[in-house]
């Protein structure tokens, strides 16, 4: 899920066509209408003051980053109609402009490969694999396209808007719509294997988990609080198990939508939104330790430790075993962060005012700092282990790759 300033929530009401909602502590700042849906009519609010951004202070820097390529994708990326990250899949970084561009890149050298206009509205993705390339409308399509060629290989109707990239694992496809809906799909022409339906709370953040695929499961997170597996084979659940339990007196205060998880061997990884981070069992759900957080963006997990960006913007480590803090970095509170990124000894973040920051995995020392964009970074990043790709809100897609200094490097040893 993504972030944006101030908080953007869903009000699904069905049958109230355009609705407003603010909260005890909201400014009704703007709303606009998500289009006609078949399960409801979506209304979005804007809801929460934001924190004023910390300034950058001056930093040792202990890590060099160098943007190796920069190629333009389409139009600025600033709306949250539009939830659109990179992916990377076999040597190449795939992107999509709101507009309906869909580009690939060579993920080393930065040569577009291939371009495909859609001329479409584009809500969500990118997701890759398997030969394809996934994006989803805001009328509800799912596209996709051939990675070799930006060929369309087919196209679904599905039910609502998609938001997060849909997932590939051989020859099934599975997506997750606004509406809590998830969507099993044949790879080869996209026509309905299975279908689940989750309960929807009435407010939510704008956003959905991805799926992930792994060992004949689909686990799939939800925004009423709920971690769920699915049967790849059949779409049926086989265990569920609560991340987050709402509580409070106002649909505010019970909002605790889950991130996409993060799964490690046999262990998933979750956190919520106004609730609980948590790990548990993939082959049954079984909780080994929660601990109370907030974040609405997906964590990451390195080094035996799991990175979270709560809704203050502080960027802290958990140890992956027991769930303990390990350290906490609060010096860009309120610059709108990205979902972290591990990639070597560091962790990575991007913020509203575009820039990109390296910070040391051992001990969340900020190392390293460069400037992306000015109109900033809203969507997550991608990395293939070597290199991060950022898609910036001016509709550009640069590649950057991290070397830390002697320094650096004995500090982690």
């Amino acid at each position: 899920m993504t972030r944006l300033l101030p908080l953007v929530v869903v009000l699904l009401l069905s049958g109230c066509g355009s609705l407003k909602f603010w909260g005890d502590d909201a400014t009704p700042e703007s709303t606009s209408q998500a289009g006609q849906q078949d399960a409801a009519d979506v209304g979005e609010a804007v809801v929460g003051d934001p924190e004023e951004p910390a300034e950058l202070e001056d930093i040792e820097s202990q890590v060099e980053l160098s943007r190796l390529w920069r190629i333009g994708v389409g139009e600025d990326q600033e709306t949250f109609e539009a939830m659109l990250r990179p992916a990377f899949a076999e040597g190449s970084v795939y992107a999509a402009g709101r507009e309906g561009r869909v580009v690939a890149v060579d993920a080393v050298e930065g040569d577009r490969r291939w371009r495909t206009d859609l001329d479409v509205g584009l809500a969500g993705g990118v997701g890759a694999g398997g030969g394809l390339v996934l994006v989803g409308t805001l009328g509800g399509d799912l596209v996709a396209l051939r990675a070799d060629s930006g060929e369309e290989a087919w196209r679904a109707n599905l039910s609502s808007e998609i938001l997060a990239p849909a997932a590939v694992s051989g020859d099934l496809v599975v997506v997750q719509t606004q509406d809590a809906k998830v969507y099993g799909l044949a790879a080869g022409d996209g026509s309905r294997r299975w279908l689940f339906e989750a309960d929807l709370p009435v407010l939510t953040l704008r956003g959905t988990a991805a799926p992930l695929i792994a060992d004949g499961l689909v686990l799939v997170a939800f925004a009423n609080g709920k971690l769920v597996a699915l049967d790849a084979a059949n779409g049926n659940p086989r265990w569920e198990t609560r991340v987050a339990m709402p509580g409070g007196r106002t649909e505010l205060e019970r909002m605790v939508d889950l991130n996409t998880p993060v799964l490690a061997g046999d262990i998933v990884y979750a956190v919520s939104y106004q609730g609980r981070a948590g790990a548990f069992t993939r082959g049954s759900g079984r909780e080994l330790w929660t601990r109370e957080a907030s974040s609405y963006r997906a964590p990451a997990l390195s080094l035996n430790q799991l990175y979270l960006v709560d809704t203050r913007d502080h960027v802290l480590a958990l140890r992956a075993t027991g769930g303990q803090e390990l350290w906490r970095n609060p010096a860009l509170r309120g610059r709108q962060l990205t979902a972290p990124v591990a990639i070597s000894d560091w962790v990575a973040v991007a913020d509203a005012q575009g820039y990109l920051h390296v910070l040391a995995a051992v001990d969340g020392r900020l190392v390293g700092r460069a400037k992306v964009d000015g109109d900033g970074v809203s969507v997550p990043m991608a990395t293939d282990g070597e290199r991060l790709y950022v898609q910036d809100n001016g509709g550009d897609l640069s590649a950057y790759i991290l070397q830390g200094s002697a320094q650096e490097r004995s500090a982690g040893e």
